[in-house]
């Protein structure tokens, strides 16, 4: 049995500047085909507007408010909200709250720099 706790995880830094913990990957478990990973924004932080090519993506709000950007929609978003974001979408959460906004990352396949596009990198 694999049983990874969130405060023994390391952080990172994301490609697109959000601070995650990846506590289940092919990196540190058996799983192979996806990654979970919880991203923390501090107030007023935004990631940048990037997009994946192969991996899909759900996010799922733990605490705290934010805004959503997927291509040109804007959404707020809040504790309990699930966010699809399909392979190949420009897309970018800033956190509009007062607290850090922690949030959930599901990527199938798992996440991987090389298939993070930052937008400038397309302009």
């Amino acid at each position: 049995m694999e049983v990874k706790n969130l405060e023994q995880i390391s952080p990172f830094i994301t490609k697109d500047g959000s601070e995650i913990r990846e506590l289940l990957a092919y990196r540190n478990s058996s799983i192979r085909n996806m990654s979970l990973a919880e991203a923390r924004l501090v107030p007023s932080q935004s990631t940048q507007a990037h997009r994946h090519q192969k991996t899909e993506e759900i996010y799922f709000i733990l605490e705290g408010t934010g805004l959503m950007q997927i291509e040109d929609e804007l959404q707020f978003v809040r504790e309990g909200d699930a966010i699809a974001i399909p392979p190949g979408t420009l897309h970018r959460i800033t956190n509009t709250g007062g607290d850090t906004l922690r949030f959930l990352c599901c990527c199938a396949p798992p996440y991987e720099h090389d298939d993070t596009v930052i937008e400038s990198e397309t302009s």
